[in-house]
């Protein structure tokens, strides 16, 4: 589904992506992983329009879409989520997934003087969207919630709900797991497999927690330095000496490290 070409991205004389290449296969959940610095972020940035790749090219079910910005991408169905949840806060949940669909009647000023039916219609179906995407993550009774007084990890699972109100292809999840307790982690884990299973979304989810990644992704690729350093299964990856290397510094064996 995603092609990344030998992506360069510079700041200056620092290289945060240098010469990234993978291959993001349609109905997976791929697992980012890699130190901090390591340039996951600075690469979802890159596929996702968020900034411009210094150089290299970045292909969508064949279509080069590198340096697209955002909304263009989210209309394709490429979505993304960031480390710090961007919620509007003085609205309640349901009220935040509501405004996730683009050109609705009522962002037209005529249309609230000439169409007030058309958007009441609208409005009525988006909530009862939203609802139904509240009862998959099992947050119903969240719904009237302002989601400023959400906890870290429910803020999470918002954003994961966001996904859920258009046709989304492929999300990726930046450090979803985050400041997000044990229990809550699971609650968006199983809601991920079941999106992926379900509905046939492709996730692409950056984690520092190896038990998370471990449960949710096949494949698993490693970043350094901004280049690719091994991709292959948990497993695999736990016990590449390049990994290890990677995380420690030293070519030690020590696989528990890679945590």
């Amino acid at each position: 589904m995603i092609e990344v070409h030998d992506i360069h991205k510079h700041f200056g004389g620092f290289h945060a992506v240098d010469g990234a290449t993978l291959t993001i296969e349609a109905g997976t959940i791929t697992g980012l992983i890699g130190p901090n610095g390591a340039g996951k972020t600075t690469l979802f940035n890159v596929i996702a329009g968020n900034l411009p790749p210094t150089s290299g090219r970045v292909t969508m079910d064949g279509e080069d879409i590198t340096g697209l910005p955002p909304h263009t991408l989210f209309g394709k169905g490429l979505l993304r989520t960031f480390q710090i949840a961007h919620e509007f806060t003085s609205m309640t949940v349901r009220e935040n997934l509501m405004m996730v669909p683009g050109d609705q009647s009522g962002e037209h000023i005529v249309n609230a003087w000439l169409k007030r039916g058309q958007i009441a219609e609208e409005e009525r179906a988006l909530a009862a969207k939203a609802d139904e995407v509240l009862d998959f993550l099992t947050v119903s009774h969240l719904a009237d919630e302002r989601a400023g007084n959400l906890s870290g990890g429910q803020k999470k699972l918002l954003e994961l709900g966001r996904t859920m109100m258009v046709d989304a292809k492929i999300v990726f999840l930046d450090e979803v797991g985050a400041g997000v307790n044990r229990t809550l982690l699971n609650t968006i884990g199983d809601a991920i497999i079941r999106l992926n299973k379900e509905r046939g979304y492709t996730f692409v989810v950056i984690e520092h927690d190896m038990d998370f990644i471990g449960r949710l992704c096949d494949p698993v690729i490693c970043m350094a330095e901004g280049k690719v350093l091994a991709e292959g299964t948990l497993d695999e990856i736990k016990a590449n000496e390049q990994v290890i290397e990677a995380y420690l510094g030293t070519g030690l064996k020590n696989k528990d490290a890679v945590a």
